[in-house]
């Protein structure tokens, strides 16, 4: 049974993190350089009394309305987060009753980042195949900047926090979900992580440290090394693109749209050229949003169709990594 994308649709926090307000905070931090460094001008952040859960029941509900859904029709929700209200309950059963779907409905989190949409995509599809589900409700949902120390300049320019829902139907849609390729290195773990929180590290005491480039953080923040980060996505995304290009028996030619994580900018064009994308079948979408985590490539496809790139794209491919490390690839037809 085929597995379609039929619907996205996004929520952002009120708040706006522009690089003016960074720059004000920080005044060693250049306004231009942060722009044409991490092609974000501005990131969305959380309320305090804001966490995932919210954003991700504005971002189903927006959904619900814009496209008349009937949500007696959904009948799993599956819910993408590293940033969950509890260790338990499990976020999706409370999204089940906030959003008043029925209780024969299937909900289940996971915790993955960069690459969760695209395994959420394969989690629906699996659903659909196996006739476990017709309508399946893929929510991204993540307030990474709770994570963030105040006064670490280099993660606040790169983070915001968004939530995306994503009907996936048996019925026919925008997109039909394709053939998929994953990968896993859990040896780098420990270059994107929140140490404390969880039940290996729940009574650490921590010191704030000062790094060589006076970003200050402490180990109930988010740590990222960005120089093995970039390395790692140098050596694992061109490989993760060749094999998906293999396995669906298709050239770099013969895809009409890429659509990446949207990390950073400078990352983004490394990787296109490394690669060898033409930059006008490679699209990016960050510059008002910043990094949202699982939200990247959702909220980047919506702006894709909704600025007509997708209108003669027969091909298009997804591909997510980072955090993990984790990476995943797909590709849908038109």
């Amino acid at each position: 049974m085929k597995a379609y994308i039929k619907y996205i649709s996004y929520y952002l926090p009120e708040f706006s993190l522009t690089n003016e307000k960074i720059h004000q905070e920080f005044p060693e931090w250049n306004i231009e350089k942060i722009s044409s460094k991490t092609g974000i001008d501005e990131r969305h952040i959380s309320a305090d009394d804001e966490f995932s859960s919210d954003m991700a029941i504005k971002a189903a509900e927006k959904l619900f309305n814009e496209h008349q859904i009937d949500r007696k029709t959904i009948d799993f929700i599956l819910f993408c987060t590293q940033s969950p209200d509890y260790f338990l309950p499990t976020t999706a059963c409370i999204l089940q009753n906030e959003l008043k779907l029925n209780t024969s409905c299937g909900a289940l989190d996971f915790n993955l980042g960069c690459s969760g949409f695209v395994y959420g995509l394969s989690l629906a599809k699996g659903l659909i195949a196996g006739n476990m589900a017709k309508n399946v409700l893929l929510i991204t949902s993540e307030t990474y900047s709770k994570f963030i120390n105040p006064k670490d300049k280099s993660n606040k320019t790169i983070f915001g926090d968004a939530a995306a829902a994503t009907l996936i139907s048996a019925s026919d849609g925008l997109f039909e979900i394709g053939d998929f390729i994953f990968g896993t290195d859990g040896s780098g773990a420990e270059n994107l992580i929140v140490k404390n929180g969880g039940m290996r590290h729940s009574n650490i005491k921590n010191e704030d440290v000062v790094d060589e480039y006076g970003n200050v953080r402490n180990d109930n923040n988010l740590y990222m090394n960005g120089a093995e980060i970039f390395n790692f996505t140098s050596e694992s995304v061109p490989k993760l693109i060749a094999s998906i290009l293999a396995k669906i028996d298709k050239n770099i030619e013969n895809i009409d749209l890429f659509i990446f994580h949207q990390a950073n900018k400078y990352m983004l064009n490394h990787l296109r050229k490394k690669i060898g994308i033409s930059e006008d079948k490679f699209y990016i979408s960050m510059k008002n949003f910043g990094n949202t985590v699982s939200s990247t490539i959702p909220i980047a496809l919506y702006n894709a169709i909704k600025n007509g790139k997708t209108n003669n794209s027969k091909n298009i491919l997804l591909s997510g990594f980072g955090v993990g490390y984790s990476w995943a690839s797909c590709n849908l037809i038109k």
